[in-house]
């Protein structure tokens, strides 16, 4: 490497699709990067010397959206000698080698059992001059020993377990993800931990499914466990979850959920369908009443909660009496919001060559009717919440409207989007002033005077404001990051000075 490449880093972008689990596994892409020495590129830097594309395979039009977007790149790349394009996550492992035979300008594919090899693969390529393909079947090292960069101040994923054991016939993420690994309690907690010591005050335990958290230590009340062993974190304000799975719900969970002061009462669980055929064909391993019945012991201990859920409509083989059962159970559950999603085929699963695939407008009259009975629950659920008073964790980038209409916004402890004023009097700067003050991280209390089918509006003066080690985080420009082991892996770039000793599981 020249003294010139070693004084200017390469910088990075990471642009990630999907779940949770996809953007957790972004922070750590670029945690990964930057321990390596790269430097994160500014979002409207068109020319980043490495784009890295964390991919979904969940929905239909994933692979056009991904090529779409690498043959935009093309062009970019042609004009900037030395940049590199790498390709990981769920597409990733499906397509392989597919992708760079489709677009041979990738330089770097790797699966979602092998991120942390990213940076040698990217010295590789670039060593070589030809592109990197390396999928693992099985984990190399569990994710969450890599370094993380985290792209919030005030809340954290922390991933409990990968994989996932079921095979739901329209899903392909167990085939992408693998069986399912947990991680144990210990070194969870260790990493709520380290993420409380960096101010972090919301931490949420992440897997495709946690109610099944013990499963490979043999505990099956593990994960009821693990949210009361959260709430004995001091500095640890709110603790959430997702997603379990109805069929591995057990009430020990609802009973910590309930007794943990710190555990949000909040709750999102996929129903997919109200429709007992429909659930079995899916081979959802619950029917509808076992569902309700979870949602009624829910709301008995915390009558407060606020429950969240996904629903596919259209799924083979789905008739017009199978979705009118959903839309009764939806009234029946009253949710507080749904994820939903028009059935499409994913190559590779069961459901994609299954009999009975609905007509497009057949599955589009039912999504457009599923929502409007959604937005009716909601819209009612929300509008019972105006003139109660709610805690809200301010955040950044909830708001699109924010700048236009003076507001802030945050999650209440339930989950809902909250967009709030900050005062009238108040200008930023002015000492005392509400605007001046609160930022992302901070805690306030505030009325809610309007509700909407998705947030809520707060246009009072808040009724206090609590200034938080996040909030100076945030204020500061500081993100937490969490150390991992890394093996001689190569930098890029000056070499950082060493780091002070550790203490505790960072060190190992």
């Amino acid at each position: 490497m020249t003294t010139a490449a070693a004084s200017s880093p390469r910088t990075y972008q990471v642009r990630t699709y999907g779940c949770q689990m996809n953007v957790h596994d972004s922070e750590r892409i670029s945690g990964l990067l930057e321990q390596a020495g790269y430097v994160r590129a500014a979002e409207a830097d068109d020319n980043p010397d490495v784009v890295v594309f964390n991919t979904c395979a969940v929905r239909e039009n994933a692979d056009n959206r991904l090529y779409g977007n690498l043959g935009h790149l093309r062009p970019v790349k042609a004009r900037h000698p030395g940049m590199q394009i790498a390709v990981g996550g769920c597409l990733a492992q499906k397509d392989r080698g597919e992708i760079v035979r489709k677009a041979p300008w990738v330089d770097v594919v790797f699966g979602t059992h092998n991120i942390g090899s990213l940076p040698v693969l990217l010295e590789r390529a670039r060593h070589n001059t030809a592109a990197e393909v390396e999928i693992l079947e099985s984990l190399d090292v569990f994710p969450s020993t890599l370094p993380t960069r985290r792209e919030s101040t005030y809340a954290g994923w922390v991933s409990i377990s990968v994989g996932c054991n079921n095979t739901c016939t329209f899903c392909i993420v167990p085939s992408l993800r693998g069986k399912e690994k947990d991680r144990r309690p210990g070194d969870i907690l260790s990493e709520v931990r380290a993420l409380v010591d960096e101010g972090v005050l919301e931490v949420t335990l992440l897997g495709q499914n946690v109610n099944s958290y013990g499963v490979e230590f043999g505990d099956r009340l593990a994960f009821g466990k693990l949210l009361r062993a959260c709430g004995d974190i001091e500095g640890l304000e709110r603790v959430r979850f997702t997603s379990p799975h109805p069929k591995d719900f057990t009430d020990d969970v609802i009973a910590a959920m309930a007794e943990t002061p710190n555990v949000c009462h909040s709750l999102h669980m996929p129903l997919q369908s109200g429709s007992d055929d429909v659930l079995r064909a899916m081979r959802r391993s619950y029917r509808a009443d076992r569902y309700l019945g979870i949602i009624s012991k829910v709301r008995a201990a915390m009558p407060d909660a606020a429950i969240t859920t996904d629903i596919i409509v259209g799924f083979p083989g789905e008739t017009e009496a199978d979705f009118e059962r959903t839309l009764d159970v939806v009234r029946e559950a009253r949710f507080s919001s749904a994820f939903t999603f028009q059935y499409s085929k994913r190559p590779g699963t069961p459901a994609a060559t299954m009999d009975g695939q609905l007509p497009k407008q057949v599955v589009q009259e039912r999504y457009e009717r599923l929502i409007a009975c959604v937005e009716e629950i909601t819209w009612a659920e929300n509008r019972k919440l105006v003139g109660e008073t709610v805690e809200v964790l301010v955040a950044v980038g909830e708001g699109r409207k924010d700048e236009r209409t003076g507001r802030m916004s945050g999650r209440a402890r339930d989950g809902r989007l909250v967009h709030f004023a900050t005062g009238a009097h108040g200008r930023p700067g002015e000492e005392g002033s509400p605007a001046g003050r609160i930022r992302p991280g901070d805690i306030v209390h505030t009325t809610i005077t309007y509700a909407a089918p998705h947030h809520l509006n707060a246009d009072g003066e808040p009724l206090s404001h609590r200034r938080t080690r996040a909030g100076d985080a945030a204020e500061a420009g500081r993100a937490p990051r969490t150390p991992g082991v890394l093996l001689g892996l190569p930098t890029i770039g000056a070499p950082a000075a060493a780091p002070a000793p550790t203490t505790g599981c960072a060190a190992h």
